[in-house]
């Protein structure tokens, strides 16, 4: 019999931000910035949340060193022409019982049109898997071009992994 115990469920913070930059990438950096996630590498994840897993907003700051791997959910828009606005969010619901989730992530150029996106994916999705008793939450962020390009984002951190000392 097996007596190893099982991993630990992550904790996930879910957090926003937006920014300006002189490029879009600029303004991508500025927003991950906002969100405290733009000193590391991102790897993006398909959406599914472990049972046991702790979703939580926060922008407390994750401990990493410069250029650590965060594992993540991320939905961002960005804009360069004056007077576009752009929103950008993540959903996300658990099933009651198990604790089993999804994230979905989507953007959009209203606030109404993404809330609207993110309720119905969840929708399906907790549909296809035959969830009923479910508990879902929504951030949304946005970003209003002035002058220059502007990025709003969203992203669910799971968790920071070092390169380790391997060859």
């Amino acid at each position: 019999m097996d007596t190893t115990p099982p991993p630990a469920a992550p904790r996930i913070t879910v957090r926003t931000g937006s920014g300006t930059g002189r490029t879009r990438l600029s303004a991508f950096d500025a927003a991950l910035r906002e969100a405290g996630v733009a000193d590391l590498n991102l790897v993006t994840l398909s959406s599914v949340v472990p049972p046991g897993s702790t979703v939580v907003e926060s922008h407390e700051p994750l401990k990493h060193d410069h250029g650590d791997r965060l594992w993540c959910v991320l939905a961002s828009a960005g804009a360069e022409q004056h007077g576009e606005v752009v929103w950008a969010g993540l959903g996300w619901a658990r099933e009651t019982t198990s604790g089993a989730g999804v994230f979905v992530e989507h953007h959009s150029g209203s606030e109404e049109a993404l809330r609207t996106q993110i309720a119905l994916s969840l929708e399906d999705l907790c549909a296809s898997r035959g969830w009923v008793d479910v508990e879902s939450h929504t951030v949304v962020a946005s970003a209003h071009c002035v002058d220059d390009p502007v990025c709003a984002l969203a992203v669910a951190a799971y968790e920071v992994q070092g390169w380790g000392t391997g060859a």
